[in-house]
């Protein structure tokens, strides 16, 4: 991506999790970036644009933080556990005027972004579940298919119930816990005993 185009995405992304995306204009953003809105406009065409190339800047820098989890000499719950405290950092980062904003006035940008992400944790877990089953921490007989996809819909459920406040979503505990539910419906005595010991580890260092 041009420089300059990453330059006027970042200072985007700053002023729509701040502010939400409608009551930012193109003036705004010229402004934050002290250029005219002519030289804005030499890389959009105009704010759906803008937020369009915003929504794809956000998937491409998902894509990247996710596949980062995955470590080189990680077993598959180790990984479990570093994709649980990636996503627990998006919740944190989350911005729900934002998230409104892009659902109600750029709802073809929200399905993409929504799909995107449904997608890549169906993906990341099935692939999870796989790898489990060779290292011999998850059971055989399980569905990956049907799991992943319980998976998946926890995590979209836990994020639009009333039965959670926004700390809840930002909690650490509260991931911990869906890991755990997680993994000890589908851990054999070999994997929940190598979930424990990192369990405990991350206990001590959050101490």
């Amino acid at each position: 991506m041009n420089d300059d185009l990453q330059k006027i995405l970042s200072k985007v992304r700053e002023l729509y999790m701040k502010y939400g995306i409608k009551s930012i204009t193109m003036d705004d953003v010229a402004k934050e970036l002290c250029i005219s809105k002519k030289t804005l406009y030499q890389f959009v065409t105009d704010k759906d644009d803008l937020v369009g190339k915003f929504v794809d800047n956000e998937i491409t820098l998902r894509k990247t933080d996710i596949d980062a989890c995955f470590k080189i000499g990680c077993n598959a719950i180790e990984d479990l556990f570093e994709i649980s405290l990636f996503m627990n950092k998006l919740m944190m980062d989350h911005s729900p005027a934002m998230e409104y904003n892009l659902k109600k006035y750029y709802p073809h940008h929200f399905e993409k972004i929504v799909k995107t992400r449904e997608d890549g944790i169906f993906n990341y877990i099935l692939l999870n579940l796989k790898k489990g089953k060779l290292e011999g921490f998850y059971r055989d007989e399980i569905d990956e298919d049907i799991i992943a996809k319980l998976y998946l819909s926890r995590f979209e459920n836990t994020r639009f119930i009333d039965l959670f406040t926004v700390e809840d979503y930002a909690s650490l505990k509260l991931f911990m816990e869906l890991l755990t539910y997680h993994i000890r419906g589908i851990a054999t005595k070999k994997g929940i005993a190598v979930f424990e010991k990192k369990l405990n580890e991350l206990e001590k260092n959050n101490k």
